[in-house]
Parts: C-alpha cells; sequence; structure tokens
C-alpha cells in the first residue's frame, strides 16, 4: 500500500470511528435519526475540515472526496438502528472517541507536514484536528467539550502528533505511526481507567 493510500484509510478510519462515537453520543440524548447522522457527520468531518483549510486544501476532502460522506453516513444509520447491541454505549462511546483521537492525530500531523507546516505548526494541527470533531459534537449535544475538562485529552494528541513529526522527520513512516497512534489511544485509555485529571486553578 503506497503511502497516500495508506493515509487515506487511516483518515476514512477516523471518519467512521468518530462518526460512530458522534452517533453514539446523540443516541444517548434520544435524538432522531436526522439529529444522530448530522451529529455523527459533524464529529467525523469537522476535525479534518479544519485541517484541510489551514492547508489550503481547497474544497475540503470532506466534500471533494465523496467517500467521507458515505463512510460517515454509513456509520451514522448503523450506530441508530443497530445500537440497542451495543452494551453499556458510554463506555463505546468514550473507546471511539479515544480511537479516533488517535487516527486524528496521526493523519492530522501527517497532512501538515506533507504540506509544508513548520514542525512545531504541525503539531499544533494534528491536535486540533484530532480534537475539533468531538468539541462541535459536545457542543451540539450541549455538554462542555472533554477537552475543556481536567481529562487527559488534548494532551494525549499533543504528545502523539510530536511523535509523530519526530518519525517524519526521521524518515521512519509506515508501521511506526501505527505506533504513535497507539501511543495517543493508550495514554487516552489509561487516564480514563485511572482517572488521572488536570489539576483546576486554585
Amino acid at each position: 500500500m503506497s503511502p497516500t493510500a495508506a493515509l487515506l484509510f487511516a483518515d476514512l478510519l477516523g471518519v467512521a470511528v468518530f462518526a460512530a462515537s458522534g452517533a453514539s453520543a446523540a443516541v444517548v440524548k434520544r435524538l432522531d435519526l436526522f439529529g444522530v447522522c448530522f451529529v455523527g457527520f459533524v464529529a467525523a468531518l469537522g476535525g479534518g475540515i479544519i485541517r484541510d483549510l489551514v492547508v489550503n486544501q481547497a474544497p475540503p476532502l470532506a466534500f471533494d472526496d465523496w467517500r467521507y460522506a458515505v463512510v460517515a453516513a454509513l456509520t451514522a444509520v448503523a450506530v441508530f438502528f443497530f445500537h440497542p447491541h451495543l452494551a453499556r454505549l458510554r463506555r463505546v462511546v468514550l473507546v471511539l472517541d479515544a480511537a479516533g483521537l488517535a487516527l486524528f492525530t496521526v493523519t492530522g500531523t501527517l497532512v501538515a507536514l506533507r504540506a509544508g507546516v513548520p514542525p512545531v505548526g504541525a503539531c499544533l494541527l494534528g491536535m486540533i484536528a484530532a480534537i475539533g470533531g468531538g468539541v462541535a459534537r459536545d457542543l451540539l449535544l450541549r455538554e462542555i467539550p472533554v477537552v475543556l475538562r481536567r481529562e487527559i485529552y488534548a494532551v494525549a494528541s499533543l504528545a502523539g502528533a510530536v511523535v509523530v513529526m519526530a518519525l517524519y522527520r526521521g524518515d521512519l513512516t509506515g508501521w511506526p505511526m501505527v505506533g504513535a497512534g497507539v501511543l495517543v489511544f493508550a495514554i487516552r485509555i489509561v487516564a480514563l481507567r485511572r482517572n488521572w485529571n488536570g489539576e483546576p486553578a486554585p
């Protein structure tokens, strides 16, 4: 698989995971089919649209490549109809969100680096791409965005983005990038299980 094809696959997988996360959260709020699909779309495509606009990808891939919309739509519809089979939906949302965070951290940082964004900016853009969809999802559902809570969320993404940047500059692509994604996912899941939180202002 070529690097371009691998990046597309990871991006679409991230779309599917975040669409499932958004749709699952909307199901918890008891929205109808349109509402579930809309929240799924926003969660899946929001971060990528921000990323593409920053790197002057016009139109953004979410609008230029039909596969993005189709993957998001099919995933959201599937969640709407099959969610009764998902036990403990809240836990499912958290795991899917962690997976989406990991995937979009890697793809967002790589897209930025390939577009010529300097290393620090690329890391920040990778983080923004990863958290953007989740922020939009939470705002639509009238929740405090997880990134603004005390949970370890954006920090996990930023750590992964730094690893991706270092690997890219060292010409270590392919499986090492998978490791960067696993790192983000692991940090987020361990933080949830062990209740790691940042300290609030005194």
